[in-house]
């Protein structure tokens, strides 16, 4: 049986999806009782913790041959990261009491960049998860192709999309979903000894390229628009943002390319699903 925490967002629960089309037996860690039916009706055993109570988690990991965690998104952190802290604490305690046979633990592209950003979250699960006595993944993915969801709205109705990437030609890695539940059920069925890193790419898209996959799909024409850089903190903070700068250190990272995989393009793991794929499912939900 495998524990897959973060089952009820986009990413744990393609990786439970893949895990049981594998023929694999799943425990739903979940916040609440309610949160779990869904996958109850699905064959899977369910299991309430929060990620911040070591407890809950020792509970939820216990007698599993494998561990799936995902560190919840925090957006808008606290500058000292304490939410993200926290968290990681309390999933380190519990795997090192129950010592599963495995780890796979979801991070970032760029994880290891020393510079302040909101990536750092995942250095720092990295670094505390990374010495626990037992086989442990990290799987670093590209910037999620789902990310686009933001761009539906403008691409179909002004034909316009807001870009936070440039410059517009500039290629970044990106990943779908499915293709990171795909790849993570299949790391948690590997064997392995220590600490590893794996990172994973679908295609290598510019903000253009993303604009003219829109475009193929509404059948209309979209282009990108550059949200100049001296405006960001003030647009994020009118959003309600309290400590916009992480977001904004992040941003740079992509584009002056200091967040980058730290493997070359041949070492990386690829994805199949296209962002044609993807942008027809997140118009056909919007």
């Amino acid at each position: 049986m495998f524990a897959i925490t973060g089952i009820t967002g986009q990413v744990g629960g393609a990786v439970a999806r893949a895990l049981i089309d594998h023929g694999q037996r799943v425990r739903a860690v979940v916040r609440d009782q309610e949160k779990g039916a869904a996958w109850a009706r699905k064959g899977c055993e369910v299991s309430v913790a929060n990620l911040d109570d070591a407890a809950s988690l020792k509970r939820a990991f216990a007698g599993v041959q494998g561990v799936f965690f995902l560190l919840p998104p925090v957006f808008d952190p606290s500058p000292d990261f304490a939410e993200a802290r926290r968290v990681i604490a309390a999933v380190r305690e519990a795997l090192d009491a129950v010592r599963p046979a495995k780890v796979v633990s979801m991070s970032t592209i760029g994880a290891q960049a020393l510079q302040p950003n909101l990536l750092q979250q995942h250095r720092l699960q990295e670094e505390s998860l990374g010495t626990l006595p037992l086989p442990i993944t990290f799987l670093r993915a590209a910037w999620f192709m789902e990310n686009a969801a933001w761009d539906v709205a403008p691409a179909r109705t002004t034909g316009v999309i807001p870009s936070f990437l440039h410059p517009l030609d500039k290629p970044v890695p990106m990943v779908a979903t499915e293709d990171i539940g795909r790849v993570a059920a299949e790391l948690l069925q590997e064997t392995w000894q220590g600490r590893r890193v794996v990172e994973l790419e679908g295609a290598r898209l510019s903000p253009n390229d993303v604009a003219a996959a829109f475009a193929r799909v509404l059948g209309r024409d979209v282009r990108m628009d550059v949200v100049p850089r001296a405006t960001w903190e003030a647009l994020f903070r009118s959003q309600g943002m309290k400590n916009p700068m992480p977001r904004v250190q992040m941003l740079d990272g992509f584009n002056e390319g200091w967040i980058d995989f730290e493997g070359d393009a041949s070492s990386t793991r690829k994805g199949t699903v296209s962002l044609d794929t993807v942008l027809e499912a997140l118009i056909a939900r919007s």
